[in-house]
């Protein structure tokens, strides 16, 4: 055996762990210096993040960030509120064919299986004669149908759909108004005078 591979036996036996398990040892091999300075650097980060300290790098801290986010995120889109529309605006969208058409679509999508395809009624009221439960003005109409009525099982329907097709449905159930289906459903309600 040459010199050189009894020093490497002697190295190898130097770096052996005491311990053995199974009667298997390990040898004791450092981590690289560059591995354990990044681990500590990440430590370092971290403990700095959870404290949110404020201009590390750039910005007011992540908090206040995120904060101004949702600030200008919420200013640039306004959840629909369903509420007040002008009575003129909403009677502008009955004569209005592409608005009548968007209407009918969202109605036969959303509305039909209640008051059916013609308006007629089924679990919910007639919408084609001139008796009304909540209310008969378009603008009645409107809130009714945007704010729903969970006592009768409506929802509200401003948190399904967008507001353009909200009042493209009401100006289409305005549009049902003295259509006269077959069978109808027995009036509910008040009159209203249109």
């Amino acid at each position: 055996m040459s010199t050189q591979d009894e020093h490497d036996r002697a190295s190898r036996q130097d770096r052996l762990i005491e311990h053995s398990y199974d009667g298997i040892q390990e040898y004791d091999n450092p981590m690289p210096r560059w591995w354990l300075l990044t681990f500590a650097g990440t430590i370092i980060f971290s403990a700095i993040y959870l404290m949110n300290i404020g201009p590390v790098g750039n910005g007011k801290g992540r908090e206040k960030d995120y904060e101004d986010d949702m600030k200008a995120f919420a200013a640039a889109h306004p959840a629909p509120s369903g509420g007040k529309r002008s009575a003129a605006a909403l009677l502008a969208m009955v004569d209005d064919r592409e608005a009548l058409h968007e209407g009918q679509e969202t109605y036969s999508a959303y509305c039909a299986s209640c008051h059916r395809m013609d308006g007629g009624g089924l679990i919910g009221p007639n919408l084609t004669d001139a008796v009304w439960l909540h209310g008969g003005l378009i603008t009645d109409v409107y809130n009714t149908v945007a704010n729903g009525v969970l006592e009768k099982g409506m929802p509200a329907w401003n948190k399904l759909l967008k507001p353009e097709e909200l009042e493209q449905v009401v100006a289409y159930v305005a549009s049902l108004q003295g259509s006269n289906p077959p069978n109808p459903k027995a009036p509910q309600g008040t009159p209203v005078t249109p």
